[in-house]
């Protein structure tokens, strides 16, 4: 398949989806070996989870059906830039290629927050988004500690 195919996969199940009312106009897809794995959507509304953008949604799917966390072998296709959170997430399933739609700011324009985030995390100005307390540093760092020791996998 076409890149441009793969992102109308997602716009589709996108346009679905926000119809439906069970989510945003979100949608992303996940392919390996130019194989279409998943087509997912955002279903914030329908879940009332907030962690569930349509890119964690599509790493969620892609890991069980391929049953891995470790992505690197795959591209993710997403109609929108992602957030912060998904952009997280894509890194720690290590995908290293993302084509994505619209911009930042164009989620921004409809009343998105994402740019907000990313200025936050740019300036070094979460803890004006949220109140960060440190808390059992010691037992914390500990069992990281023990976790190292046990000579457990790292990802």
């Amino acid at each position: 398949m076409r890149k441009k195919e793969i992102m109308d996969l997602a716009i589709e199940k996108a346009k679905k989806n926000m119809n439906s009312g069970k989510g945003g106009p979100f949608g992303a897809a996940i392919v390996k070996d130019d194989k279409v794995i998943v087509v997912t959507s955002n279903s914030v509304l329908k879940d009332q989870d907030a962690t569930c953008h349509a890119e964690m949604n599509a790493i969620r799917e892609a890991s069980k059906k391929l049953g891995t966390y470790d992505l690197s072998d795959c591209e993710l296709y997403a109609t929108g830039y992602p957030c912060p959170m998904c952009m997280g997430a894509i890194v720690w399933a290590n995908i290293g290629k993302v084509y994505y739609g619209s911009e930042l700011e164009d989620a921004t324009d409809i009343g998105f927050r994402d740019e907000a985030f990313y200025d936050g995390i740019k300036e070094d100005k979460l803890e004006e988004i949220v109140n960060l307390k440190e808390l059992s540093h010691k037992e914390c760092v500990d069992l990281l500690q023990e976790y190292n020791k046990k000579s457990k996998e790292m990802y």
